[in-house]
C-alpha cells in the first residue's frame, strides 16, 4: 500500500478514537463518534447549534470546512479556546483529539465555559486572518485559481497579462499530492529558493467528482516534463531538451548531476502550470500536414482566435493599405517588436501576415488577393526536434506530424518498437512501473511483456498561436493527474493600461 494512504488511514482512525474518547466525557454515547455526520450531528445538538450547520457540510468542497469548523466549536466546549489549540484541532486532529479524549487533565465543560469566555481584539483579529488563509486555500485548491498568462503561445484566444479564472470543480477538484504546503503559493517561497512544500506526506492522485477533458477545452495543467527541474532555466529550458544536447557534445547523465547543484525533483501538483488548448483525447488520432491539424482524419475545428502565419499571394493589381494592416489586421507596421508579425516581399508580390481565421476571410475578400495559404514555419523544416525525439521511426517536424494515437485509461497497445518510443514515458514514469530492455524484448515490472495496458487516460495539448507555443509537439502527452482545471473567464486584462474589452470575458 502507498505510504500516504498508510498514514491517511492511521490518521483518520485516531482522530475518530480521540473522538471517541470526548464523546464518553461529553455524555454522548461513544460508539456514535465513529459514524460519519452522525458524530457532527450529534456535536451540533450538545453544543445548542441551529440545525442549518449540520446540513451545511452536505455542501461540496465549503462543506469540508464547516466539519472543520463545528470540530473546533467542539473543542471550545473543552474550555480551549487557544490559537495553539484551535491549530492543533485543524491540523493535527489525530494527536489532539487523543489527548483531549483520554487525559486525566482535560474534561468537557459545556456551553457555560463558551458563553463565559470572552475574547480580545488582538484574538478577534488573528481568528478572522486564520479563518481567511483556511477559506482561501480551500477556495484556491478545490474551486477556482487565479492564473495570469505569461507568453504569447495562445494568442490571441489569450494574450500576456490576461488574468484568469480557472475552474478546479469543472474536471473535478484534485487531491493535492502534497498537503503540506505554504498557503498561496506554488513551489517556491517567496523569499529565497526554498521549496514550498514539505513531502513528509505524499498522497496518490485523486480527484473527486472526476469528469473527463473535452476536446477543444482551454485547460490548464502542470507541465508534464517539468518532474525534473534545472533551477537555473525553471521551464524556459527543460531539464530533458538540456540533457539531450549535452548528451550529444558526450556528456552523461552522471557527469551532468556532478557538474550541477541545481537539479530539482518535483511532485505532480508542485510542476509549473502551463496553459494550451486540448486537441486530442482518448482514443483521438492526430496528424499534421502542412500545418494544417487532423483529428481522426477531419481537419480540426479551428479556435475563432487563434492565430497563425499566412502566405498572401497578390496579382499585382493592388495591396493593403497602413490603415487596413493597423486597424483590420492589428498589426503596427512601424513598430519592430511586430515585424515578424507581417513581412512584404515587393519582388514576388507576396505577404508574410500572422492572422486569425476573421482576418483570413478579410483578406481573402480583395479581388488583389490570388491566395492565402498556412505558411509552413521555417523552423520546422528538418526533423527530429519535435517529440519522441527518435528520427530511426518518426520523420516528424513542427508542421508534419504523426499520425498519432492519443491512449486512455483500459486501452492497450503492442510494444512494438515504434510504440515504446512513444509510450515508453507514459509505461515507466507517469505510471510507475519499471523497464528493462533485455536482447530486444521488454520486461514491466520483471515480467516479459508484450502488450501493455494503460492505467490513466491522456490528453494532447496546443497553443492556438500554433508557431510559437511549446506544447506537445515538443514533449509529448499530458496525464490525467497532471490536470489542474479548465480555463473559463478573463477577469482582467493589461497592456499599458486596463484592455476594458476582455474584462469579464468568457474563454472559448
Amino acid at each position: 500500500m502507498h505510504m500516504g494512504w498508510m498514514i491517511f488511514i492511521v490518521a483518520t482512525l485516531l482522530f475518530h478514537i480521540g473522538l471517541y474518547g470526548m464523546f464518553k466525557k461529553a455524555n454522548i454515547a461513544s460508539w456514535k463518534a465513529l459514524v460519519p455526520f452522525y458524530n457532527t450531528w450529534e456535536m451540533t445538538n450538545k453544543m445548542g447549534l441551529p440545525i442549518h450547520w449540520f446540513l451545511l457540510q452536505f455542501i461540496p468542497i465549503v462543506g469540508q470546512f464547516i466539519s472543520i469548523w463545528l470540530c473546533i466549536k467542539f473543542v471550545e466546549h473543552f474550555g480551549r479556546f487557544s490559537v495553539l489549540h484551535h491549530a492543533m484541532t485543524v491540523f493535527i486532529p489525530f494527536i489532539y483529539f487523543p489527548y483531549l479524549g483520554f487525559s486525566n487533565n482535560e474534561r468537557y465543560a459545556g456551553t457555560v465555559v463558551v458563553k463565559n469566555y470572552k475574547k480580545s481584539s488582538f484574538r478577534e483579529w488573528v481568528d478572522a486572518a486564520v479563518f481567511a488563509v483556511v477559506a482561501a486555500t480551500i477556495i484556491r485548491t478545490f474551486i477556482f485559481e487565479a492564473y495570469v498568462i505569461p507568453t504569447g503561445s495562445m494568442e490571441k484566444t489569450l494574450l500576456v497579462n490576461d488574468f484568469l479564472f480557472v475552474s478546479k470543480t469543472s474536471y473535478g477538484p484534485r487531491i493535492p499530492n502534497t498537503p503540506l504546503s505554504f498557503p498561496f503559493v506554488h513551489h517556491t517561497l517567496p523569499f529565497g529558493s526554498a521549496k514550498s512544500y514539505l513531502e513528509w506526506i505524499s498522497l496518490p492522485y485523486q480527484r473527486i467528482f472526476s469528469s473527463p477533458v473535452k476536446r477543444n477545452d482551454v485547460v490548464v495543467f502542470n507541465y508534464p516534463v517539468g518532474d525534473t527541474v534545472i533551477a537555473e532555466f525553471q521551464s524556459e529550458i527543460n531539464y530533458y531538451d538540456y540533457f539531450r544536447a549535452y548528451e550529444s557534445r558526450g556528456g552523461t547523465r552522471e557527469m551532468l548531476m556532478a557538474e550541477r547543484d541545481d537539479i530539482l525533483i518535483r511532485p505532480v501538483d508542485k510542476r509549473e502550470n502551463f496553459i494550451k488548448r486540448c486537441v486530442g483525447i482518448p482514443g483521438d488520432t492526430l496528424k499534421l500536414r502542412d500545418g494544417i491539424l487532423y483529428v481522426n482524419n477531419s481537419i480540426a475545428e479551428i479556435p475563432a482566435f487563434s492565430e497563425m502565419p499566412y502566405w498572401i499571394k497578390l496579382n499585382g493589381k493592388g495591396f493593403f493599405s497602413d490603415a487596413f494592416i493597423r486597424e483590420e489586421l492589428n498589426v503596427d507596421p512601424e513598430d519592430p517588436e511586430q515585424r515578424d508579425l507581417l513581412q512584404y516581399q515587393d519582388s514576388s508580390n507576396l505577404y508574410r501576415i500572422t492572422l486569425t481565421p476573421r482576418q483570413v476571410e478579410l483578406v481573402k475578400s480583395f479581388d488583389f488577393v490570388e491566395k492565402a495559404a498556412v505558411r509552413p514555419d521555417l523552423n520546422s523544416a528538418g526533423f527530429g526536434n519535435t517529440f519522441p525525439y527518435d528520427t530511426t521511426w518518426f520523420k516528424w517536424s513542427e508542421d508534419n506530424f504523426g499520425p498519432l494515437w492519443v491512449p486512455g485509461k483500459g486501452t492497450s497497445i503492442e510494444l512494438t518498437p515504434q510504440h515504446q518510443a512513444l509510450y515508453r514515458r507514459i509505461i515507466e514514469v507517469y505510471e510507475g512501473n519499471t523497464w528493462e530492455l533485455k536482447d530486444g524484448k521488454v520486461y514491466i515490472n520483471g515480467e516479459l511483456s508484450d502488450r501493455y495496458t494503460f492505467k490513466m487516460n491522456y490528453y494532447w495539448m496546443m497553443g492556438d498561436n500554433r508557431h510559437n507555443s511549446q506544447d506537445s509537439r515538443f514533449w509529448g502527452f499530458v496525464p490525467e493527474d497532471h490536470i489542474v482545471g479548465k480555463a473559463t473567464l478573463i477577469w482582467f486584462s493589461w497592456q499599458n493600461g486596463p484592455r476594458w474589452d476582455r474584462i469579464f470575458k468568457a474563454i472559448n
